[in-house]
């Protein structure tokens, strides 16, 4: 069994890990999967595990969970952290399932933290062992494994989602910690604002034990010996703003999604409001600046085509330049194209060409487009008709230039704003009469 549970009963060892539940009925949060008749609680009473992955944000019971169903089931628990172990780790800790269940008729879990980060080969170590029931893997991962997971593997495993605890789940944690635990309760504790702790704990019960313990290191008692943890020493203990997010989780996901929107909504403000969350969050800067590149070519195109140059070379200037200074430059990208015209045209085009490439015939080039480097593709016919375009008045000539099956179809329709106009005006004066018909 992991040594997890004997750090416990250590007066030494963290809060958070002192008040590690050992079984599901002092587990806070995630009913939906440990209440009466839910899947985790279903599997523990009938004694069969199945390989899972848990996807989650920190703090929320991931490992814990893992370690109360091995101890349930009386299951032999192996811990690897995906940032520090190598395949040689997955493959000892493969040989000792091996052993467990052929010597002792004894399950083995492996529970790998952080899952995602293993690669690909670190992964596929892992398929035979859980295909053949050798060992039982529970995953913990914060981002999306669709994504991270490699199909095989995940083929294999349930997935379950935990949820970020509520404000009934920090309430019994910190009821259970003032009651139970060995050191506070001792102590008399006064907590003003509950709802100041549990807010600075950005919904991460592990962090809400660990800041509580600091705050009670860092206050002193007043007269009747009480300890009063005023928000003010609560602050000090997390020494944090409380922002809102991870840059490895769904919230990442969340705020790009609002700010790319706004600067499409050409609303400027929101735009700067989401890119400083993402940088107080401590997201890359080089991420929102290649974001910036696509939305530039996507959401405004050619209503103003330098929008796109710009953001190019916003991207430059932070990769020069880095933190703190690039937020200046990030927030010049994005109130410039926020306040710039808007149009998808150029986005519709390329989707609307995929769409005939993918459903239609691949229909052949015709012959006048076609080049002629041997003297036989020019006996055959290759190049014949073709008209130099700037041997002609204004540089146009009036040729075709798509397959006979597709000739008079228009896939690029250029709105009327910005410089785009410029072009639709172009456009329906050259090809007038194919235009005339859309």
């Amino acid at each position: 069994m992991s040594e997890l549970f004997d750090l416990k009963d250590s007066i030494d060892s963290p809060l958070a890990e002192r008040m590690r539940p050992a079984t599901l009925d002092d587990f806070a949060g995630q009913k939906h999967l440990v209440g009466q008749g839910k899947p985790i609680r279903l599997m523990i009473e009938k004694n069969d595990i199945v390989s899972m992955i848990f996807w989650g944000p920190p703090g929320v019971g991931k490992t814990t969970l893992s370690l109360i169903i091995a101890n349930s089931v009386k299951a032999d628990f192996i811990q690897l952290s995906a940032v520090s172990s190598g395949v040689k780790d997955v493959r000892d800790a493969i040989e000792k399932a091996e052993k467990n269940l052929k010597y002792y008729q004894k399950k083995t879990i492996l529970f790998i933290d952080e899952i995602h980060r293993f690669n690909k080969a670190q992964q596929d170590s892992l398929l035979h062992s859980v295909e053949k029931g050798l060992l039982i893997l529970i995953g913990a991962t914060t981002e999306n494994p669709s994504f991270e997971v490699i199909s095989p593997l995940l083929s294999r495993c349930r997935v379950y989602v935990l949820e970020e605890l509520n404000k009934t789940d920090f309430e019994k944690i910190i009821d259970n910690a003032l009651a139970n635990d060995e050191a506070l309760n001792k102590e008399k504790i006064f907590i003003p604002d509950r709802n100041f702790l549990i807010k600075l704990s950005n919904g991460d019960g592990r962090r809400l034990l660990n800041g509580l313990e600091l705050s009670l290191k860092l206050c002193i008692k007043d007269k009747d010996g009480t300890s009063v943890l005023t928000n003010e020493i609560l602050k000090e203990a997390f020494q944090t703003n409380y922002i809102k997010y991870d840059k490895n989780q769904e919230e990442h996901y969340n705020i790009i999604s609002a700010f790319i929107k706004s600067i499409r909504g050409s609303d400027p403000d929101a735009a700067v409001y989401w890119l400083a969350r993402m940088l107080k969050g401590g997201e890359d800067p080089k991420f929102v600046a290649r974001r910036m590149i696509i939305l530039a070519s996507e959401d405004i195109g050619n209503a103003d085509p330098y929008a796109i140059t710009l953001a190019t070379n916003v991207f430059t200037a932070v990769n020069y330049i880095g933190m703190p200074e690039a937020r200046i430059i990030l927030s010049q990208a994005a109130t410039y194209l926020a306040g710039c015209p808007k149009s998808n045209a150029s986005y519709m085009a390329i989707e609307n060409a995929n769409g005939d490439v993918k459903d239609l015939p691949a229909y052949d080039v015709p012959m006048h487009l076609r080049n002629a480097p041997t003297k036989l593709m020019k006996e055959l016919g290759y190049h014949k008709g073709y008209k130099y375009a700037h041997s002609f008045d204004n540089h146009f000539v009036d040729m075709q230039y798509l397959p006979e099956e597709l000739k008079d179809k228009i896939y690029y329709f250029p709105t009327d704003i910005g410089e785009e106009e410029k072009i639709k005006k172009y456009l329906e004066k050259i090809w007038s009469e194919r235009r005339k018909k859309k």
